[in-house]
């Protein structure tokens, strides 16, 4: 399924995106080392919600799956436009109340985007999302002429009337 590509970054040209090129982010990433991430519990609350997203391909659909923890139904907007697949949604911050004494505030909110590019083949009318304990699951079918079918085998046996 190398035909679906994930698009949530501006690209800059030769194909790579603005985060690819952050030096930052390829010591993170590539390292395992946050040269800031000491820092972090001075720097307040995770403000950007990016959920992972898992895509697999069956013979009959295309399966993309996201884990969206108190995320509402009301709060998700799925839509499929040509061969683009966009998902968008918001996560709330909870309330703080004067008083309370946070010693970890690691949780991320805010509103989120996500693209992808679909191959060709996929049925766009009969996209199937549910969101269920916090799974959002969609079932993206291929169209009949894109799965694959059965082909009888019409030999020596069957020209003779079902004799071998």
């Amino acid at each position: 399924m190398a035909n679906v590509v994930r698009r949530n970054e501006a690209q800059v040209p030769g194909g790579l995106s603005r985060g690819e090129l952050d030096p930052l982010r390829v010591m993170r990433e590539v390292l395992r080392f946050d040269p800031f991430g000491e820092m972090a519990p001075f720097a307040g609350p995770a403000v950007a919600f990016n959920p992972d997203f898992e895509v697999k391909e069956t013979d009959k659909a295309y399966v993309f799956k996201a884990d969206l923890p108190g995320i509402e139904e009301k709060d998700l907007d799925i839509a499929v436009t040509g061969n683009r697949l966009t998902i968008s949604g918001k996560r709330d911050h909870e309330e703080r109340h004067e008083g309370e004494t946070f010693y970890a505030y690691e949780r991320s909110y805010g509103n989120f985007t996500r693209a992808f590019t679909l191959p060709d083949g996929v049925d766009a009318e009969h996209v199937q999302a549910e969101l269920k304990n916090g799974v959002l699951t969609m079932h993206l079918a291929k169209l009949p002429e894109l799965q694959p079918r059965k082909i009888e085998i019409k030999g020596l046996a069957a020209k003779q009337g079902g004799r071998a």
